[in-house]
């Protein structure tokens, strides 16, 4: 077992992230990504379950999500499993803190920022040759001109930082090097030494942890272990059969067996099927359907 937690599992992102007690970690990450005019000074946390207008109206979780003191909402999730349409999800996420800013009676429609940070376990635009480890994402008009500035959009790729501990400059190079190498650290790296790493690496050592949590995580740990395993065969099949059938068509059929194959695996592992959903975007009655 490693001395600390896994960020890509839920309970290891949401435990270096979520809570009252590390709001301060989570705001010296998100100032890494946002311009110098954007700092957050404060954030509350709000409510992860977004309903629609109605009860038959699809409703979104999101791994975090909070509120600066202008009212700015940020959407910030860890993305293990590569879906299909993902940037349309990224998108529909957004639309909920927009439409729950609507006001009943006289309102000019103003509108405060929405911001979505997605940190990705995978490369998502992996067909461009041009590949960016953090791509900035606004609406713009036809010129590049910024149309509307009150909606922000990162992706991070993570599998495309490969910084070494002897290379990192800035304090965002420090956090991703974080993320990106947690599991595999057996001590605090030397160039890492101030307060906000101390707390980030104190709260991610499983030895300080309680028995339930420790519990809690390796029962979350087992279930990106399965995907991983999983995730690796189902590929392998899928490369294959692009290659028989055609690139394109083989692609998206792939993408689609190899979710189901990886939710197979995991639903006879008896991992919770909301887990299982939330990694390959098949709804709890499709994996209720699953032999």
């Amino acid at each position: 077992m490693s001395r600390f937690i896994n960020p890509y599992t839920d309970f290891g992102f949401k435990k270096l992230f979520n809570g009252e007690a590390n709001k301060d970690l989570l705001i010296d990450f998100l100032n890494t990504l946002l311009p110098d005019k954007h700092q957050i000074k404060t954030l509350d946390f709000r409510d992860t379950e977004q309903l629609g207008p109605s009860p038959q109206d699809r409703r979104a979780v999101f791994d975090i999500y909070c509120e600066n003191s202008k009212g700015e909402r940020f959407i910030v999730e860890m993305q293990k499993a590569e879906q299909e349409n993902f940037k349309d999800r990224s998108v529909y996420y957004v639309s909920h803190p927009i439409r729950a800013q609507g006001r009943k009676g006289k309102w000019n429609f103003n509108l405060k920022t929405v911001y979505f940070i997605g940190i990705l376990d995978f490369i998502y635009d992996e067909d461009d040759p041009n590949p960016l480890l953090i791509r900035e994402v606004s609406l713009k008009d036809q010129h590049g001109k910024e149309f509307f500035d009150k909606l922000k959009m990162t992706y991070i790729q993570m599998p495309l930082f490969t910084k070494k501990e002897s290379e990192l400059v800035t304090r965002r190079d420090k956090w991703l090097y974080f993320l990106k190498n947690l599991p595999d650290l057996n001590h605090i790296p030397s160039i890492m030494k101030e307060r906000v790493f101390k707390k980030a690496f104190h709260t991610a050592e499983l030895a300080a942890m309680p028995e339930k949590e420790r519990e809690r995580y390796e029962h979350d740990l087992h279930g990106y272990w399965t995907y991983l395993s999983t995730l690796k065969k189902a590929k392998k099949d899928g490369i294959a059969r692009g290659r028989a059938e055609g690139i394109t068509r083989g692609r998206a059929e792939g993408k689609a067996e190899r979710n189901i194959e990886i939710a197979r695996n995991m639903k006879k592992e008896g991992l919770d099927p909301a887990l299982i959903a939330k990694m390959t975007s098949l709804s709890q009655k499709e994996i209720k359907r699953l032999k």
